[in-house]
């Protein structure tokens, strides 16, 4: 009797190791909770469980940071900000008339707190254009695609320096240059530059309707994706309407990971409390509705759908503030999920797949 019991326990166990580890790799093969109400898959160990941290307008202490921890977050992205000027080709950082954040002693100083709260950093220079979206940044002649080039190449090592001397974990390339990624010899010129000399982990942040167009994946450690899917059409979209809005381009994705045999990691997502929030994730115009109930579904439905997968690292979301006290709340419908319903949905997701 006693050995029928023991061996009825170890199948048990059996199938309950087997069932974790359907979607991971036999290293993460532990039982993992699932916070997330009709979620049926198995959430897993994730590697990048991030925020994307403002760039702070003045000193801080380390205290801005901890918020960040209380939600269970192991990694940051601080973002250095570089500016084209209207009617230039010329890529402009650390100007004395930027944030304090975005220029480089406020950076190093931020990466330094950010390590003191046993935070991973990933850095990750973007670039923002007066009148237009980054996105659509192109030229008309060669002589000015050569100096965007040249400029912008001297933002990106100068960056990726600072990033290695510092022990930055993990490297963004570039962001949502949609119209720059055929300019595939100078993108594979600059990669190469940086690996010349930076440890850590690289990436590109394609926005979400262009990561199929980037040529040079096989060069960089991670396939990233600025994740702003549309997902549901219906002003509160249900967890399963934005559930099954994910099933094609989740397909995509995944396809993609296992041709290039690179995990993918969303550099940013996030969604509104807004109504509608799944229509069109990315707008960011004003709006006066509040919608906290989307916002939540839509976080579940993004959670379940990749936090269990053993081709996918986790992400950022979008976007943190260093003043959590007095940043967010439900009278707020800006991206931030700080003290919003969905900060304590972030806070037990993280905390079950870290």
């Amino acid at each position: 009797f006693k050995p029928m019991i023991r061996n009825a326990a170890i199948v048990a166990l059996t199938l309950l190791l087997l069932n974790c580890c359907k979607k991971t790799t036999p290293t993460d093969c532990v039982p993992a909770s699932n916070p997330i109400t009709g979620c049926e898959n198995t959430l897993t160990t994730t590697e990048m469980n991030g925020v994307s941290m403002v760039a702070i307008s003045s000193a801080i202490d380390s205290s801005a940071f901890i918020p960040v921890t209380k939600i269970n977050a192991t990694w940051v992205s601080i973002i250095p900000f570089g500016f084209i000027p209207s009617n230039s080709s010329t890529v402009q950082y650390n100007q004395s008339w930027q944030w304090y954040g975005e220029k480089r002693q406020g950076l190093i100083e931020t990466i330094i707190l950010a390590k003191e709260q046993g935070l991973k950093v990933f850095l990750k220079p973007h670039l923002w254009i007066h009148n237009i979206w980054v996105g659509d940044l192109e030229f008309t002649n060669e002589t000015d695609w050569q100096n965007f080039e040249t400029s912008y190449a001297t933002y990106i090592l100068d960056y990726a320096h600072l990033a290695d001397s510092m022990g930055v974990e993990a490297y963004c390339v570039g962001v949502e240059l949609k119209k720059t990624v055929h300019r595939t010899a100078f993108w594979n010129s600059l990669i190469d530059s940086v690996k010349t000399f930076y440890s850590g982990k690289l990436t590109y942040a394609a926005n979400w309707d262009n990561y199929d167009k980037v040529t040079f994946w096989n060069k960089l450690d991670y396939i990233g994706i600025d994740s702003y899917f549309p997902l549901s059409e219906s002003k509160t979209p249900t967890f399963d309407e934005c559930y099954a809005g994910w099933e094609s381009d989740f397909n995509k994705i995944k396809a993609l990971s296992l041709n290039e045999n690179k995990k993918v990691i969303f550099t940013e997502y996030g969604f509104r409390n807004v109504d509608y929030t799944g229509k069109e994730p990315w707008e960011d115009n004003s709006n006066s509705t509040f919608n906290s109930q989307g916002q939540v579904n839509a976080y579940q439905a993004t959670f379940c759908r990749f936090w269990g997968e053993s081709w996918f690292d986790g992400g950022f979301l979008w976007k943190w503030y260093p003043d959590h006290p007095n940043a967010g709340g439900e009278t707020n419908n800006r991206f931030t999920p700080q003290n919003k319903p969905v900060e304590s949905i972030i806070k037990e997701t993280f905390a079950a797949t870290n």
